[in-house]
């Protein structure tokens, strides 16, 4: 893997610790698509520092779980300024 490489991954999961960001926030704040995003987390990352991955892996299940509650949010603000 290349030095790049690596090190943007664990600036990546730096900031979605320190920030518990969803893959998609994090994806926009470095300019990578999400499926990147994701890749450096689920398979990269795991093989350069098992420790950092895990404390990752751990906000990720977290946002993962609310996403339906954000959605439901969401959408209920959408619908709520078009009828205001």
């Amino acid at each position: 893997m290349k030095d790049y490489i690596e090190d943007r991954v664990l600036e990546v999961a730096k900031y979605i610790i320190e920030s518990k960001a969803t893959i998609r926030r994090t994806a926009k704040v470095f300019g990578v698509s999400k499926s990147t995003i994701h890749k450096d987390m689920t398979e990269r990352l795991p093989t350069i520092n098992p420790l950092i991955a895990n404390q990752a892996k751990t906000i990720l299940d977290l946002n993962k779980s609310e996403r339906h509650i954000r959605g439901g949010r969401a959408t209920r603000l959408k619908y709520k300024a078009v009828e205001g």
